[in-house]
């Protein structure tokens, strides 16, 4: 397993092309362990697609992609969820007729070590110690999350911020090393926001995740990430602290599409 600090995830020239429009041209950048990398855009800079390359939805058209040392490229999803990179989805992708416990618990799925017999001697082999085992694992990032109120209730029914708190609950289940977050925080209000960014800084600070996040809430980003990079029409135009991004002139011409403007307050620039 990568040091803290050592690079995690690597894309090295990463191109994805859909038919003749380019989504992503050349992009390279590290995660390393231990952080939280936020990439920033405007509208269809190609940020999901990056993330959908990394998590293994999208197979890059050229470029190559490691994780822990190892290429990746061409791995498919389920096996890049095996060796430790968990994600979110932008739009919502849970079970809406399965409890909320139930949800959670289908993040633990690989994780599961029994077969054909010790399934079908439930009772008698260790099948039943794994799934008591696992639903402790299940229980703690419910109360980590403060989702304990609606634990039996149906996914579909809960407010949209609830729902976005089980998404993520389902992906920390995987227990990942990495776990990819599609704007976490979009469509919450101001507490819901503040709630979210608290979880994350606790994942990576004590459940030692390295988190990979997309989010267009520019005041989040530039409060917990450790690094950003910028997507401009696919292409990397700017990588750096929060504090370098924000000072780039690049950065504010792709969000404010003059390359004259005088911008006093960069951070007041770049807010979605």
């Amino acid at each position: 397993m990568a040091e803290p600090g050592a690079p995690l995830l690597a894309a090295a020239g990463v191109s994805l092309r859909f038919g003749g429009v380019r989504a992503l041209t050349d992009v390279a950048f590290q995660v390393n362990a231990g952080e939280i990398f936020s990439i920033i855009g405007p509208n269809g800079a190609g940020k999901t697609s990056m993330v959908n390359c990394a998590s293994g939805r999208y197979r890059p058209t050229e470029g190559r992609i490691h994780f822990d040392g190892a290429d990746i490229t061409r791995l498919p999803t389920r096996k890049r969820a095996a060796i430790g990179i968990g994600r979110t989805f932008q739009n919502l992708a849970l079970f809406g007729h399965m409890s909320v416990l139930d949800n959670i618990m289908v993040g633990r799925h690989h994780l599961l070590n029994r077969g054909f017999l010790p399934g079908m001697l439930y009772w008698f082999g260790g099948a039943q110690r794994e799934e008591i085992a696992h639903r402790r694992e299940v229980e703690e990032i419910i109360d980590f999350l403060e989702i304990q109120h609606v634990r039996k209730a149906t996914a579909g029914t809960l407010s949209y911020g609830l729902r976005k708190r089980v998404e993520l609950a389902r992906a920390i289940a995987l227990r990942p090393k990495l776990i990819l977050l599609d704007e976490p925080m979009a469509g919450m209000n101001l507490e819901e926001k503040e709630d979210m960014a608290r979880f994350i800084l606790d994942l990576n600070e004590e459940w030692g995740m390295t988190v990979l996040m997309i989010e267009h809430d520019m005041g989040v980003v530039m409060d917990i990430s450790h690094r950003v990079m910028v997507l401009d029409f696919g292409r990397k135009i700017a990588e750096g602290t929060p504090e370098a991004v924000l000072a780039d002139p690049h950065v504010r011409r792709a969000y404010l599409g003059e390359a004259d403007e005088v911008v006093n307050d960069p951070e007041e620039a770049l807010a979605p």
